[in-house]
């Protein structure tokens, strides 16, 4: 696919791997759309994106995707490139009873409702366009989980094949359907609940992943797997008891800091 002279909206585009995206697809030409939940953070990214446009909607809900798709649609009708970015990542122990079960499932109306929705809601306006793609954004975890992170890794996983899925309803359309599976990647991701002694893999940079990103939409890669990424695939499917094991073993600290 060209990567210039579109018009991309990217959720989640206020930190890390979708605030990189942005700046290099600006960088080369294309009008460039933010979302986010943060305030504070849109501006922050207005600052750093000269010429981008950020607006604050959440990508978990389905009245503000609405409303977005409205604005966004209004505004920017030659709208051809859809970006699912969005998405948290949390270390949860199965074993603490008291959880908020309601909580519990957040990284599924994050990670897999919210491109789901985005997905469908925005469909109408990519068919319309001459070129379009839609890029959803799992993880090398969708291949083999990381234990510490049930719920994550499940939601990566279910966007796996849910792109399958669609690249294959939307075979006969103009709707080009990628899928980005990032390894563990230097970003804000695990300054939270998760943390970088958790994983115990160097991280790939980010600007190092956004080039391979783009390099793979511009010559029609369909599945991109930066860096470890391709491993966990390949060795999910050579050895897939050896590296679920090797992944879990975090678990063994998480569970003895419990007792």
């Amino acid at each position: 696919m060209r990567l210039s002279g579109n018009t991309v909206l990217i959720t989640g585009g206020t930190s890390g791997i979708g605030l990189e995206l942005a700046g290099q697809l600006a960088a080369l030409d294309n009008t460039v759309i933010v979302t986010g939940r943060n305030q504070s953070k849109l501006e922050a990214a207005r600052k750093k994106l000269p010429g981008a446009y950020a607006i604050q909607s959440d990508a978990s809900d389905p009245t503000a995707i609405a409303g977005l798709y409205e604005h966004v649609v209004g505004r920017f009708p030659d709208l051809n490139m859809l970006i699912n970015n969005a998405g948290i990542m949390r270390k949860i122990n199965l074993h603490d009873f008291s959880a908020d079960l309601r909580d519990l499932t957040r990284e599924i109306e994050i990670n897999l409702d919210g491109p789901i929705r985005m997905t469908v809601q925005f469909l109408p306006q990519l068919k319309a366009q001459k070129t379009a793609a839609i890029v959803n954004v799992s993880s090398g975890l969708a291949f083999v989980p990381l234990a510490i992170s049930p719920v994550y890794c499940a939601a990566k996983a279910a966007i796996h094949s849910f792109t399958q899925s669609l690249r294959l309803q939307l075979k006969d359309t103009n709707v080009v359907v990628f899928e980005l599976a990032p390894p563990i990647t230097e970003t804000s991701l695990f300054d939270g609940e998760m943390s970088r002694s958790d994983v115990k893999v160097k991280p790939m940079k980010v600007t190092a992943l956004v080039r391979q990103a783009l390099d793979g939409i511009e010559h029609d890669r369909l599945e991109i797997r930066p860096g470890l990424a391709n491993l966990l695939k390949l060795m999910g499917c050579v050895a897939p008891r050896f590296m679920v094991r090797q992944l879990g073993k975090p678990v063994d600290r998480m569970l003895a800091r419990r007792q």
